[in-house]
């Protein structure tokens, strides 16, 4: 029996009305904009229109860090 990749089954199961047109596709334009070692957060709208950059949600919470006593900080720190 022919062993087929995962890929390969896939394909095959699509339904014509799902076969896509690639050349029709455009490049990602947010691909680049994301650092490597970045993690996305979603804010709610009412949050989001206080904090229009990453720069001031960034600043706020710096200093929000800067008032939590240690113990509390150590105690939360991310590994």
């Amino acid at each position: 029996m022919k062993k087929t990749t995962k890929s390969q089954k896939t394909i095959k199961e699509l339904r014509p009305e799902y076969r896509f047109d690639y050349s029709k596709s455009k490049p990602n334009r947010f691909a680049g904009k994301v650092e490597d070692d970045a993690l996305v957060v979603v804010l709610d709208p009412d949050v989001a229109e206080v904090f229009t950059s990453s720069e001031a949600v960034n600043t706020a919470l710096r200093a929000l860090i800067a008032v939590i006593p240690n113990k509390l900080q150590s105690k939360n720190t991310r590994k």
